[in-house]
Order: C-alpha cells, then sequence, then structure tokens
C-alpha cells in the first residue's frame, strides 16, 4: 500500500494528512494556523512542526498550495498575497523536512482534480471549470477530462480575469479582475464604501439574507460578474459542467444568483452548474490522488 502525506497551504491554515493512496480516503489528519510573520525562516520552522509526526509512514509528499507553483517555488501574480514568501522554494524545503519524493499543485488545481474524479464516471463530463469564490477568486480546469495545471502553473487562475475595465485596480496590476469585484473582499469593500463603517464580506452576506436590499444588490452584482466569466470562458473551451465552490460561493443562494443571470444568456452559454461537494479536504485529496498517478509512473 502507497501512503501519501498530503500537505494543503492556504492563508488562513496548513493541513497535514496521511492518504491511502488506493482508497483515496484521509487515514489521519492535522492542521495548525498559517504563521501571521511570513519570514521563510518562522514559516519552515512551523512546516517541520506539523509535518514530521507524518513523515514515517509516507512514501511521497503531495502539496496544494495557494499562489502559483512553478518548477516548485512559490509565486503568486499578486505578490502582496505572499508577503516575505513570494518565490519561497516551497518543493525543496518540504522535500528537505521529509526527505521524501515532493511534488507541488495550485491549491484551487487540485480541487479541481478532486470535484472531477468525484463526478466521473457517473456522468458525461468532459470539460470542467472550478471555481473558489471565498477571500479571493480561484479556479482549476479539467479540459478532454484532464487537468490542466500549465507549463508555468499559471493555468485556472481566473481570479485575475477582467469583467468590468472600469473596476477597480487589483494587486495583480490589472485593473477590473473578478477578484476585484466579485469575491468575499470585493463584498466587504463595497459595503464598507456603502455603510460607511467596515465591513467584512461575510457581514455584508448577512444583511442580504436579512432583507437589507443594499447588500442583497452587492451580492447580485458579485453573482452577475461570475455569471459573466462562466458565460466567456464556456465560449472559449466548450465547457460543460461548471462547480461552484468557496465561502462565498456556496452561501445561501449565491448558487441560484449565478444562474439567474446565465439564464438570460442564449443557452450555448450556459454549462451546468453545480455546488462543490467535497469540503475544505479537497486539496489534501486532489493532490494526493493526482500525484499518486505520477508515483506509479516512476
Amino acid at each position: 500500500m502507497s501512503v501519501c502525506l498530503a500537505v494543503d497551504i492556504g492563508g488562513t491554515k496548513i493541513a497535514a494528512a496521511l492518504v491511502d493512496s488506493a482508497t483515496n480516503h484521509i487515514v489521519d489528519r492535522h492542521q495548525i494556523v498559517t504563521p501571521k510573520s511570513q519570514h521563510p525562516a518562522v514559516f519552515s520552522a512551523a512546516l517541520a512542526s506539523l509535518l514530521t509526526p507524518f513523515i514515517a509512514p509516507a512514501d511521497f509528499v503531495a502539496i496544494a498550495s495557494t499562489g502559483i507553483i512553478n518548477n516548485g517555488i512559490l509565486t503568486a501574480l499578486n505578490p502582496a498575497n505572499l508577503g516575505g514568501l513570494n518565490r519561497f522554494e516551497l518543493v525543496d524545503e518540504i522535500q528537505h523536512i521529509t526527505k521524501l519524493p515532493t511534488y507541488a499543485m495550485n491549491d484551487a488545481q487540485a480541487a479541481a482534480w478532486y470535484e472531477f474524479i468525484s463526478l466521473t464516471p457517473n456522468n458525461n463530463t468532459h470539460n470542467m471549470l472550478f471555481i473558489t469564490i471565498s477571500t479571493g477568486i480561484g479556479g482549476g480546469l479539467v479540459l478532454n477530462q484532464q487537468l490542466q495545471t500549465g507549463a508555468r502553473g499559471i493555468s485556472g487562475h481566473i481570479g485575475h480575469t477582467v469583467v468590468d475595465a472600469n473596476g477597480p485596480v487589483c494587486g495583480c496590476g490589472r485593473q477590473g479582475c473578478i477578484e476585484k469585484v466579485a469575491s468575499g473582499t470585493a463584498i466587504g469593500e463595497l459595503g464598507t464604501a456603502l455603510f460607511k463603517r467596515p465591513c467584512t464580506g461575510q457581514e455584508v452576506y448577512q444583511l442580504a439574507l436579512e432583507g437589507n436590499s443594499e447588500a442583497l444588490n452587492i451580492i447580485h452584482s458579485s453573482a452577475a460578474a461570475v455569471a459573466e466569466l462562466i458565460a466567456n470562458l464556456t465560449i472559449s473551451l466548450d465547457l460543460d459542467t461548471v462547480v461552484i465552490g468557496g465561502s462565498v460561493g456556496l452561501a445561501p443562494h449565491y448558487c441560484e444568483y449565478i444562474q439567474q443571470y446565465l439564464n438570460e444568456k442564449p443557452e450555448l452559454y450556459r454549462p451546468r452548474i453545480i455546488p462543490a461537494k467535497s469540503g475544505g479536504d479537497a486539496g489534501l485529496l486532489g493532490a494526493a490522488h493526482w500525484f499518486a498517478r505520477q508515483e506509479s509512473h516512476t
């Protein structure tokens, strides 16, 4: 039996789990809060503390991480998101800690793959987009039933697709990226400007659920922007299925709002919209499954 040490690195938590490669089920799991200090030495020490108890039973390491993974190095389209970790040699560092073969991919790509294998073979999905709408917006693409990672690890970074040419400037340097228009952070910023007090995206969404029409307009604006993005990618990539995840994406009625705006478009622009079902461990399980296939061929 091959055992994977799967690691999921996010802005708020780092999770580690032992995954049975034969069944792709988690055997043991633990997580820590992502260190507030983004100094590489602090981050490395946290990784070592978390991973060391899991090393002995493991045969290889599969990482799902926020940001772009390019040749094992962690970067980002918006470097401010990573602070001192920009250009952090993630694979080399974890391989140094564990002394095991180590692979890494973007967390939304990993989640996309897990959502896809959870759908098949019980349906005829060929081209699938996974969108996570949360603090930011990320994505993963499966085309012709193959996960797209890209030569530079960029494939699926749909959060930096422009949907409003007159919108606010994004940290990546472009104007009107959907992450800056429709994410949980953007919803909070719009609420703060509208209500003249600091608001989080969650607070604005709660106001919308309670019937506040101005807050509801903000949520509808977010969903309409996501629907526009889906329509554009569908006509470009011939998508048949779009899976919606993330704290905003899975909030009450949000998928319904997306569907409402898609229904206004011609039929060719309307793929099947379904909510994500894999939960918080999709990154762990997606990376473990994807890289177990590589390990089996080495």
